[in-house]
């Protein structure tokens, strides 16, 4: 439950009791030899139940009030009275939003495997008066009941659903919580799933299955891009087939490339030296470096 009114500030009954018996234990002999002592301790006990009828409540908060056990009403934010003896300033309830962390630890998924799973709550106090009759602990009750929400939302999902689909899941479990939470006064305005943790040996095996997925798809496009070289391949060759010109200034390129770099080798075919004339082309690129030197 929230702060108690005996932490609320200067003017609480305790502190503003004890500051009336301190002032008059400093005058009472004075006070008793002018008025007597009558009149002394009447005006004690007035001035200590007009004090025990002061309260404050923060900005932020409102005070539930019960008059002979019974629900009164709400007070503050600010100064306000009650009567002392018959009322009962029960508790201050925050209406600030508040933040819960709860987990599910080893839980099991739809597909059995167990996960363990972090998440945040955010909610907030939107009626008072149900707040503080309907639910004894409403912080822990919502705690708990988020909790068990997570674990039935697990159970109800594939493990490949949680890691994939978390705003989803987020989702349900915050329009369940809120479901649950709204005869308590209570709304769950956010729901964030924080981490998913899952057994090591299962996240090795599944690197592994990513692993090989990845290289399966790596040979399939190395294999696709062969096909389409190998097409295209054949259409040069329609293409040289008629053309003895082309495949022969084809060559003299291939060649060029190859011996452009000093001291480079090249080593080709005996076939392609005599279809393209590359001897003939070579010997004349040595002799012109030769000739060079």
């Amino acid at each position: 439950m929230d702060s108690s009114p005996i932490s609320k500030g200067f003017f609480n009954p305790v502190s503003i009791t004890l500051l009336i018996i301190l002032a008059a234990t400093g005058a009472g002999l004075y006070a008793l030899q002018i008025i007597g002592v009558p009149v002394f301790v009447t005006w004690l006990i007035v001035a200590i139940f007009i004090s025990s009828s002061i309260y404050i409540a923060d900005q932020w908060e409102k005070a539930v009030v019960l008059r002979m056990g019974k629900y009164r009403g709400l007070r503050g934010p600010g100064l306000f009275f009650i009567v002392p003896i018959v009322d009962r300033v029960n508790s201050y309830i925050d209406q600030r939003v508040r933040v819960t962390i709860f987990t599910a630890e080893q839980t099991l998924t739809k597909d059995t495997v167990p996960v363990n799973v972090d998440a945040i709550v955010y909610w907030t106090v939107w009626d008072v008066e149900k707040a503080a009759l309907e639910v004894q602990e409403y912080e822990k009750a919502i705690y708990y009941i988020a909790q068990t929400g997570l674990r039935d939302i697990i159970g109800k999902h594939e493990l490949s659903d949680l890691l994939q689909d978390r705003d989803k899941i987020a989702d349900d479990l915050q329009a369940a919580l809120d479901s649950n939470t709204n005869a308590w006064g209570i709304t769950c305005q956010t729901v964030g799933i924080k981490d998913i943790v899952i057994p090591q040996g299962l996240a090795d095996a599944m690197s592994k299955e990513a692993q090989a997925e990845r290289e399966r798809r790596a040979r399939v496009i190395l294999g696709t891009a062969e096909t389409e070289i190998s097409e295209k391949f054949a259409k040069a060759s329609e293409q040289y087939r008629d053309n003895p010109v082309a495949l022969h200034l084809r060559g003299m390129n291939m060649l060029f490339e190859g011996l452009k770099e000093k001291g480079s080798m090249v080593i080709v075919p005996s076939s392609a030296l005599d279809s393209m004339n590359l001897g003939a082309m070579g010997g004349l690129i040595s002799l012109a470096k030769t000739s060079e030197t």
